[in-house]
This record gives structure tokens, C-alpha cells and sequence, in this order.
């Protein structure tokens, strides 16, 4: 150990203040922990940091090591004390613990940030139902729901007006205490939050008499939302400081509305395209003519060929649903199906047996089936 510039291995000088000692041992025990750096040297590297500062981190220790060369002082050299390993995460005397270790590596313990910085509030999700022609044309509605709001009587400190948070006494503003307790391998260090000022690092001292010393209060909140036409079911949109309230003066969180749309009995929908089945009658899928069609923007005329199909399918451009990420509208597209009246009046019978006749068809019982069962077939 005497032959060990310790100085030297933690890159501080002789007059580095216990910050900078610590903040130095931070550094080289992340860069050198060997469940980080793989190299072959590294486990050997972080011993030899730890044990530098174990001496150093200590003020008893660290002044015996300048003045006898020797943590033990003018005793001799009797090793790292306290019932510390090799590897230091026994933290004697030096206040820093196995948990402050792997924190820093790892990102994680309370130390790692600073509890009075301002804290971006949390997200809100409202679920709003629509109708199928409100998803459609879209509409502005206001909604109500509830939330936490930064409170105006303190603006958010917590503390009463005229009065100010202090940092807190317990923790000094860190937010967190060290806990040592004794364990067969010796004493360990374990941070924990500080049961005064709860993490936030500050004490106060007279509370808000609206807040009770949150800095917040429940509120029911109402915001106006302009739901865009061709909205689909299960879209959602975000409304940018809408959710509730940060904390230490952080910005609010957002509000997701989350849209279920409700079904047509008319229509079907994908994407902005709708589709609608329109029955026609045998004369007219025969003959052609025209037939007024349902859209959602109001009925229309639809021409209807000689000669139709059942099963035929229409376009009807501009028809369908606003486009919610481009221009213009989908189409609609207009199944038809050819219906086969139930019953026929007397007129109505002898002129399809004259059509059947002359189409070489034979009606009724005979040999060649009924005309209209025929007729379904195609």
C-alpha cells in the first residue's frame, strides 16, 4: 500500500476536496466496473480504484495515508478495516454504498437526479364515442374529466403565500438518506427516501391552506375538441398540455383522446372508402334505368345498365369519407342486388310468361322449372 499513489490512481491532487474525490471515484468505478468494461485489465483497475478510495474517502484514513504513508498510521499497514473486502462495497466510513455503486452505473437511486428540478405531469387518456356520420363530417364538442391541477394559491410550491419551501433538513435537498446497518460482511449503506421531505428535497414549513403542501388540487377540467372529419375507430389525437399538472413547476402532461366510432346501419367503412347495397328491381337490371342512391352526402341519381347482374359493383367518386391524411374524399362504391318479387298481380304474370315465351323459357310446372327460379339462379 505505502508504495501506492492513490492521489495519482483516482487523477485528483493532494488538495481535492471530498467532492471531487468522490465525484472522481464515481467516474473511474463506472468506466472500470467489470460487469461494464470487459478488457482483461479492468477487474484488477476497479480493485485498485476502490481501494484509493477507501483510503481517501476517509478522513481519518486519508489523513493517517499523508502523514504516515499508511491508512493505519505509524501502526503499519493493516488493511482496509471495518470488515470491507477487497472489492470496497462494504463502504466503511468512506459514505459511499453498494447501492450508490450500481446506481451510478446503471442509472438508477434517487441520487442520480435532482429532486427539485421541474417534472413533466403525467398523461391522460379520455375514450370519446362517435357516431358514423360524426367520424365522417367531424365535429367540436367540449369534455369534461378529471385531473390534477397546478394549485393558484401557491402556484404550485405547496407553501403557504407570503412563505417559501426550504431545503429540507433532514436529507440537505438531496431527497434521500443514507442508511448504514451491520451484516456479517460488514457495514452496509443503502439509500432510501427521506421520510421528511419525501424526496422532494424541500420542507414546508407553513402549508398551502388550499393544497395542504401538494402544490396541486383535483379538479374537473373542460377543454373543447375539434374531432377532424374522417376520424377512424380507434385513432386517437393528442391534446399538448391537456393531462395534469408537473411538478416543481414542470410543464403539464398530455391529454389522448382515444375515438370509438359506432357502427352504420347503412353503410360499411374502410378507411374513406364506403360502401352501400342498393336493391333493384328485374325490370330495371333488364331494361337499365335509374335509381336514387344513399350517400353520406345526400342522395344521388345511379344509372343502371340494361342487362345488370346481381353482385354488380358502382363507383361513386367523391362519395365517401373526407380523407383524414390527404385531399378530397373516398369513393363509395354501390353493390347492387336484383330482387325477385315475392308475389305478382295478374298483369304482372302474363307479361313475364310472354317474356318467358319468347325467351324460349318454359313457366310454371313444366319440364323446364319455374321462370323465376331461373331468374335467382343468374
Amino acid at each position: 500500500m505505502a508504495n501506492k499513489d492513490y492521489y495519482e490512481i483516482l487523477g485528483v491532487s493532494k488538495d481535492a476536496s471530498d467532492a471531487e474525490i468522490k465525484k472522481a471515484y464515481r467516474k473511474l468505478s463506472k468506466k472500470y466496473h467489470p460487469d461494464i468494461n470487459k478488457a482483461p485489465d479492468a477487474e484488477a483497475k476497479f480493485k485498485e480504484i476502490t481501494e484509493a478510495y477507501e483510503i481517501l474517502g476517509d478522513p481519518q484514513k486519508r489523513s493517517n495515508y499523508d502523514q504516515y504513508g499508511s491508512a493505519e498510521g505509524p501502526q503499519g499497514f493493516g488493511g482496509f478495516g471495518g470488515g470491507s473486502s477487497a472489492g470496497g462495497f462494504g463502504g466503511a466510513g468512506g459514505g459511499f454504498g453498494f447501492d450508490d455503486i450500481f446506481s451510478s452505473f446503471f442509472g438508477g437511486g434517487q441520487q442520480q437526479s435532482d429532486p427539485t428540478a421541474p417534472r413533466r405531469g403525467r398523461d391522460l387518456q379520455y375514450q370519446m364515442t362517435l357516431q358514423f356520420e360524426e367520424a365522417i363530417f367531424g365535429k367540436k364538442t367540449r369534455i369534461k374529466y378529471n385531473r390534477e391541477a397546478e394549485c393558484k394559491t401557491c402556484d404550485g410550491s405547496g407553501a403557504k403565500p407570503g412563505t417559501s419551501p426550504v431545503t429540507c433538513s433532514n436529507c440537505g435537498g438531496n431527497g434521500f438518506v443514507t442508511v448504514e446497518t451491520n451484516t456479517p460482511l460488514g457495514r452496509m449503506q443503502s439509500r432510501q427516501e427521506c421520510p421528511v421531505c419525501h424526496g422532494t428535497g424541500k420542507e414546508i414549513k407553513e402549508k398551502c391552506p388550499t393544497c395542504g403542501g401538494r402544490g396541486k388540487v383535483d379538479e374537473r377540467h373542460e377543454v373543447e375538441v375539434t374531432v377532424p372529419a374522417g376520424i377512424e375507430d380507434g385513432q386517437q389525437m393528442r391534446l399538448q398540455g391537456q393531462g395534469e399538472a408537473g411538478d416543481n413547476g414542470g410543464p403539464y402532461g398530455d391529454l389522448y383522446v382515444v375515438f370509438e366510432v359506432r357502427g352504420s346501419k347503412d353503410f360499411q367503412r374502410d378507411g374513406a372508402t364506403i360502401y352501400f347495397k342498393q336493391p333493384i328491381s328485374f325490370a330495371t337490371a333488364a331494361l337499365g334505368g335509374h335509381v336514387q342512391v344513399k350517400t353520406v352526402h345526400g342522395d344521388v341519381d345511379l344509372n343502371i345498365p340494361a342487362g345488370t347482374q346481381t353482385g354488380t359493383t358502382f363507383k361513386l367518386k367523391g362519395k365517401g369519407a373526407p380523407k383524414l391524411r390527404g385531399n378530397g374524399n373516398g369513393d363509395e362504391r354501390v353493390t347492387v342486388t336484383v330482387q325477385t318479387p315475392k308475389s305478382l298481380n295478374k298483369a304482372q304474370k302474363e307479361a313475364l310468361t310472354e317474356f318467358a315465351k319468347a325467351s324460349g323459357e318454359t313457366t310454371g310446372n313444366g319440364k323446364g322449372g319455374n321462370f323465376f327460379d331461373k331468374l335467382k339462379k343468374r
